[in-house]
């Protein structure tokens, strides 16, 4: 298959570029930078890859981008709100929106695209607010900030393109915060990751979300589905019941579930019915 993956650059696309080519897949590389920035455990699959400067705000450039590939992996965007203001919002919506329309000129039907976590009022949040845990899909997104804006108009715009074009299959992937080991991750102090839930993915099991997105062909699913891709534990050696009651304790756990010893505040069950994921710690 040749996968397209926007924002290939960035520390998630390198991820997806890596993955692909290791599962012998052709990657069109696309990024606003005049250079490509492989990882080093890419650089012996050069020979299926290419990589083109687009600046996706354009559409048309972003269809010239695209002729020729069987799948998208959409990364490209601001990964958070910047100046709160207008640029992250304004620059993720078109992008998303000409990557989406470029994607179903072509009949291209297999897109995974970058969401969030934020879609939910959480870290980048004037008051996070939390209805229920675990969370899941069904679980009301109110952001109030631009970035997580952004990513719940992509939602709604893929929401729209597979109604008018009901080939398409559009996965969108609300990925956490994606690390390359659990240090990092722990490195931030437990009281600062209350409004993200002491939530991570370790970013070589999120690129696998984004790459199942667009090749498992189990017959699960059509249309648009959002999945949540959050670690099953949290960042830290503490109990979850204990963080809960200190930081959450109004909160209610959903019925058959619990929160406790280090379970994660994140029901990823969707994606592993749908897509075949289960996080991995492939270095932990």
């Amino acid at each position: 298959m040749k996968i397209a993956v926007t924002g290939a650059n960035g520390s998630v696309g390198k991820r997806v570029v890596a993955l692909a080519l290791k599962k012998g897949h052709q990657v069109h590389a696309i990024d606003i930078g005049p250079t490509a920035a492989l990882s080093s455990d890419s650089q012996e699959f050069q020979s299926n890859f290419t990589y083109q400067q687009v600046d996706l705000t354009d559409y048309n450039d972003t269809l010239n981008a695209l002729a020729g590939v069987n799948a998208v992996v959409h990364l490209a965007g601001h990964p958070n709100p910047l100046d709160y203001v207008v640029v992250t919002h304004n620059n993720n919506v078109v992008v998303s929106y000409n990557v989406l329309r470029a994607a179903a000129e072509y009949n291209i039907d297999r897109v995974a695209q970058a969401s969030s976590v934020n879609v939910v009022t959480m870290v980048y949040s004037h008051k996070p607010h939390f209805d229920y845990f675990p969370i899941d899909e069904n679980h009301p997104c109110l952001p109030d900030e631009p970035y997580g804006l952004s990513k719940l108009i992509c939602e709604a715009q893929a929401d729209s393109i597979v109604r008018r074009y009901p080939s398409m299959r559009i996965a969108s992937i609300r990925l956490h915060w994606s690390v390359p080991n659990r240090a990092q991750a722990q490195a931030l102090d437990p009281q600062k990751a209350k409004n993200d839930l002491w939530g991570y993915v370790h970013e070589d099991s999120g690129a696998e979300a984004f790459l199942l997105a667009v090749t498992n062909e189990n017959g699960k699913w059509s249309g648009h589905e959002p999945f949540f891709i959050a670690a099953s534990k949290i960042t830290h050696d503490l109990d979850s019941a204990d963080l809960k009651a200190k930081y959450w304790p109004d909160v209610p756990t959903r019925n058959g579930m619990d929160i406790n010893g280090q379970k994660g505040f994140f029901d990823c069950s969707k994606a592993g019915r749908l897509l075949g994921w289960v996080h991995k710690d492939p270095t932990w």
